[in-house]
């Protein structure tokens, strides 16, 4: 059924003929969109219009939208991560320049508003006002993960509140927004709104494990840039409060703004600390806790037990390691 949905929202976007161009304004799109994402955004729109009897002809617009949303965040990100890769490939501003990846960033951001005009007003203004609010706390959300890199006191409660505003929830407005083409009530709209924050949470949190502990070729990211970028993530809390004095030092003098060693040296020494304190094993259950609640929160949403199996499935799938 995933591979349905995929293919449903892959046809689409080809016939949109949003990548067809070869300006300068539009390779840089069409380059990033091409680029080998997993596209579970939109497949969430799709499955929860699917799940609550919508038509994913009616869903594909809004599917459109949060794709396009996504990928203008991922070009932006880049820029201020200073990031080499994406999905393993040259990022946008690395493979032409920063000027360039601004402007078709912005471009991609017009185009997943121009997407919900598909939907008469009423859906339309529901569609809006929620991308608004979304797309406003993920602008929150980077505004802290960019301030938690100079600030040296950064607690669990406000890395959990960053990457719920930064990650999170585009996760739960991509299945929100399926839930409103597809006429769902405000109570079971909400429920799997929360059931997309709480995923959202596990996926961003076995993104910022898979950092430090994937591979390049599948990751697609240089391994180890939290670190690189004094990101203290969830194995930096878990590793902090679990460590010994003197590696708690160590962290410090790693994680300070005044640090200037080898790069490759701090990589390695903050990952075997993450290691040896446990702070590996703890991100990875933790992460399940986050899927067991998920799916509890499955079973809360008025829906055919059927349907319930392609959500969890779809964390099975996309989530679990």
């Amino acid at each position: 059924m995933i591979d349905f949905y995929r293919k449903s929202f892959l046809n689409y976007l080809d016939s949109q003929n949003l990548t067809k161009s070869k300006s300068n304004l539009y390779e840089p799109i069409n380059y990033l969109l091409n680029l080998e994402g997993k596209r579970f955004r939109p497949i969430l729109t799709l499955i929860s219009a699917d799940c609550f009897g919508g038509k994913i002809k009616d869903s594909l617009p809004a599917a459109l939208s949060v794709e396009l949303f996504h990928n203008f965040t991922l070009m932006h990100d880049d820029i201020m991560d200073s990031a080499p890769l994406r999905r393993g490939k040259a990022t946008v501003h690395e493979k032409w320049n920063v000027n360039a990846a601004i402007l078709s960033g912005d471009a991609m951001l017009i185009k997943s508003y121009e997407s919900l005009q598909y939907y008469k007003k009423e859906l339309h203004i529901l569609l809006f006002e929620l991308l608004n609010k979304t797309a406003l706390e993920v602008c929150e959300g980077q505004q802290l993960d960019i301030n938690f890199e100079t600030n040296e006191k950064v607690t669990f409660e406000d890395y959990i509140r960053m990457i719920k505003l930064k990650t999170a929830v585009l996760i739960a407005c991509s299945l929100k927004m399926g839930a409103i083409t597809a006429g769902a009530s405000k109570i079971d709209s909400q429920l799997i709104y929360d059931f997309g924050i709480i995923i959202g949470l596990a996926f961003q949190i076995k993104d910022d494990f898979l950092d430090i502990y994937g591979d390049l070729k599948s990751f697609g990211k240089k391994i180890g840039g939290d670190i690189i970028e004094n990101k203290k993530t969830i194995l930096f809390h878990n590793a902090y409060l679990n460590t010994s004095t003197e590696n708690k030092a160590i962290l410090k003098k790693y994680f300070s703004n005044s640090y200037e060693g080898n790069i490759e040296t701090k990589i390695k020494t903050v990952k075997q600390i993450f290691t040896d304190s446990g702070a590996k094993s703890d991100t990875k259950n933790l992460i399940k806790d986050y899927l067991e609640q998920a799916k509890r929160k499955v079973n809360e949403i008025s829906i055919q037990d059927k349907k319930k199996k392609i959500l969890i499935d779809f964390v099975d799938n996309y989530i679990s390691f």
